[in-house]
């Protein structure tokens, strides 16, 4: 009776270290991909913002009705401006930012 009840101790003890290492992996893994998730929104943002800063030096461009979206290297240009000519402008600056691969622009003309 003592040996059924040590190979059943045994095999308790070996799944709690099992399972408590398994957790512990996880939660590392979790942790780097949070962090990988943050760094990427942050990496984002900055884009957007260099991209925004880009866009106001721009001479004849009205930045006032256009949204910024960054992903990954890859830009979006939302809104609307007063004249076709301005679309085009836009899209050239975007294009002219360190770290921008790709741009779509989907801005219209609408008078202001």
């Amino acid at each position: 009776m003592k040996m059924v009840g040590l190979k059943t101790l045994g095999s308790v003890v070996a799944m709690v270290v099992a399972c408590n290492v398994y957790a512990q992996t996880n939660a590392t893994d979790t942790a780097s991909a949070a962090a990988a998730v943050k760094a990427g929104k942050h990496a984002n943002h900055e884009l957007g913002r260099k991209v925004r800063a880009a866009l106001t030096k721009v001479q004849g461009l009205d930045v006032s009705h256009i949204a910024v979206r960054a992903r990954g290297g890859a830009v979006t240009l939302t809104g609307s401006v007063p004249t076709e000519g301005q679309i085009g402008l836009a899209g050239d600056a975007a294009k002219g930012v360190e770290g921008v691969t790709s741009v779509t622009n989907k801005l219209s003309v609408v008078q202001q």
